[in-house]
């Protein structure tokens, strides 16, 4: 079964339960913003493909920032994007559909892949198939109870929620069982466009504590290789 050779989460991703995703105009823009996110104690950072040059430039930011934080890549779409963020070296693979292409192509090479879907359809294929953990999005379509009502018929299955959640659902979220939470505009606003690094500084370091201070709920054990 393809799903006895899922892959965990990245350690760094699973304990701190807290992913961000940075999509910038243009990969020049990402040191000065990671460089302040990884100081404040962000551990997993997703830099997406719609920002023009991440898998040109991916291998020099996961020398710099790799030995601080999982440097994975999102907004894979196809084969070959995936091929080439693997050959890169990316740290864990997320995509916003549900692909069992993709999931058997990441699984095969040994990188965790975090796949996206809404409905338990959606993420029961990709789970099924051998995914670390199932991308829930949008999750504003859906409320933190959701994590409970999929592990009825789906016990053991990893949930992050991704999709316009703030450092109030980010704890709910955690606190119903989400292995970790992926967000974006609530943490960076609008650093990226020239705003104000100390106050991005800022809503990383009330994240990372909001984050690590939410309750773990119970989770079914899950067979995993490291």
């Amino acid at each position: 079964m393809i799903g006895e050779a899922r892959r965990a989460l990245p350690l760094r991703t699973a304990t701190s339960r807290l992913v961000v995703v940075v999509r910038a105009a243009s990969a020049a823009d990402y040191e000065p913003v990671l460089d302040v996110l990884v100081d404040a104690g962000i551990r997993s950072l997703e830099l997406t493909l719609t920002t023009p040059g991440t898998i040109e430039r991916l291998g020099s930011l996961i020398e710099r920032y790799g030995a601080d934080a999982d440097v994975g890549v999102g907004t894979v779409v196809d084969r070959e994007q995936l091929s080439r963020t693997i050959d890169a070296g990316a740290h864990y693979i997320v995509t916003p559909i549900t692909s069992a292409e993709l999931i058997e192509q990441s699984v095969t090479h040994g990188v965790p892949i975090i796949p996206g879907g809404l409905t338990p359809t959606e993420l029961f294929a990709s789970w099924s198939r051998g995914a670390s953990a199932v991308k829930v999005f949008p999750a504003s379509q859906v409320t933190p109870g959701y994590v409970k009502d999929l592990r009825g018929p789906f016990p053991g299955i990893q949930v992050v929620p991704s999709g316009g959640i703030d450092i109030d659902g980010a704890a709910e979220w955690l606190e119903a069982g989400a292995a970790a939470v992926s967000v974006g505009g609530p943490l960076l606003g609008d650093a990226l466009r020239g705003g104000d690094l100390r106050a991005l500084r800022a809503r990383a370091l009330r994240f990372v504590t909001a984050c690590s201070q939410a309750p773990r709920a119970h989770r079914s054990a899950v067979p995993t290789r490291p």
